[in-house]
């Protein structure tokens, strides 16, 4: 199975991020990681691209998914036959948001440290 062509934009830390990060690992798919907390203008390239703000988005085979989940970008995988099905554990949620307390200490630049 050919694998897909993969760009994601995703927050450095982010529980959102992770859970992308996460099922790219799950299926062992190469991607692009553009980082738009590191890099401004990934930032601006992801809203250009997608039309809107909101991270992740993560383009599979020119076919942008804006503001997605790891749990829907695996749906996506699957229902279009992209990856088969697999039991390989992750080792964060594929779907959890950062908490108010996380999204604080991003701002202020502060590292987080997440948990499952």
């Amino acid at each position: 199975m050919e694998k897909p062509q993969i760009t994601a934009w995703l927050k450095t830390s982010c529980g959102w991020s992770k859970g992308v990060r996460a099922v790219m690992h799950k299926y062992d798919l190469p991607f692009t990681d553009k980082d738009i907390i590191q890099n401004p203008a990934f930032r601006w390239e992801m809203e250009q691209r997608s039309g809107q703000a909101l991270s992740p988005c993560v383009e599979v085979n020119g076919v942008m998914l804006p503001d997605i989940s790891g749990e829907e970008v695996e749906q996506y995988l699957l229902k279009n036959a992209l990856v088969q099905p697999n039991q390989v554990p992750v080792s964060v949620p594929l779907n959890a948001a950062c908490s108010d307390a996380e999204h604080a200490a991003m701002s202020r630049g502060e590292p987080v440290q997440f948990r499952a």
